[in-house]
């Protein structure tokens, strides 16, 4: 059985989670996190945390100013516990401004709910077979103040995803309205030419990925150099490699891109390292 915590109430996982009136749901108004967990630990907690308080203080939400690491580590410490969730899994935790109010809300108040679910994996995994990749043309992401965050507004991706699935591809990615590939469904585009390492800035709208910041800082421990810059189709060309990454899986790599093959090697050497810094952390 599994457990959700909706405004510090405990219930199990097994019907209706969202209450009536709840401003997410209704108008997509909060910011949420997506955490992964290994050896029953959420990890990199203190960066989600950081990103989701500055996106609702972004969108003129109010959060108390207990809502720190240990107030959410502590919660979700209770719901692992209760699920008995002792390995891999990921963690969401939302943000929404309080019931009341239409468009105009009553209050800038905030409630919080948390869900665990277990994955099979209790480390990142790469995956063994590449996956196909292509541009997805029909809509741009706006590059504005909120788009580096987690924000409910995620119907780009939605329409992204569906229209990979109707290609018959793995994956499509988002460019800005300037034709600066962002990212792709659900992660941050890298891409790696004559050795070195290249990814969207933050200011050309990407999100501010909690894996992206941490792939940047391994790469430049192992002596990669990393170039935050605008990324444009013709790059995805001249690529030796291309890999997306998130908090939840890690590291993707993609095998092709229209009729354009990559190689994996970056892929791998960043897999090893991330694990290997997250094993100085917990015991696997």
């Amino acid at each position: 059985m599994l457990y959700i915590n909706n405004n510090d109430s405990i219930i199990a996982n097994n019907g209706p989670i969202v209450y009536a009136g709840n401003r997410g749901y209704l108008y997509g108004d909060g910011v949420f996190e997506t955490i992964r967990i290994m050896n029953g630990r959420a990890i990199n907690l203190d960066n989600h945390v950081k990103r989701m308080l500055e996106g609702a203080r972004k969108i003129m939400m109010r959060p108390p100013s207990f809502f720190d690491v240990s107030f959410f580590e502590s919660r979700i410490n209770v719901l692992l516990s209760k699920s008995e969730m002792k390995e891999g899994g990921k963690c969401r935790v939302s943000l929404d401004r309080t019931t009341g109010g239409t468009y105009r809300p009553e209050s800038n108040e905030v409630e919080f709910l948390i869900e665990v679910y277990p994955l099979s994996e209790n480390k990142f995994v790469l995956n063994p077979r590449g996956i196909e990749i292509d541009l997805f043309m029909e809509h741009q992401k706006p590059k504005t103040s909120l788009s580096n965050f987690k924000t409910k507004n995620g119907l780009i991706y939605v329409l992204a995803s569906i229209a990979a699935k109707e290609k018959g591809l793995d994956d499509l990615l988002i460019s800005n309205n300037e034709g600066g590939i962002l990212e792709s469904t659900s992660a941050n585009l890298f891409v790696v030419s004559n050795g070195v390492l290249y990814t969207p800035r933050l200011e050309d709208g990407c999100l501010a990925g909690t894996m992206r910041m941490q792939i940047i800082n391994l790469a430049i421990t192992n002596r990669i150099k990393v170039y935050e810059c605008s990324i444009m189709p013709q790059n995805l060309l001249v690529a030796d490699e291309i890999f997306l990454t998130n908090a939840i899986k890690g590291i993707t790599w993609v095998s092709g891109y229209r009729t354009k093959r990559y190689f994996n090697n970056t892929s791998k050497k960043l897999v090893t390292s991330l694990n290997l810094n997250w094993a100085n952390k917990i015991t696997f």
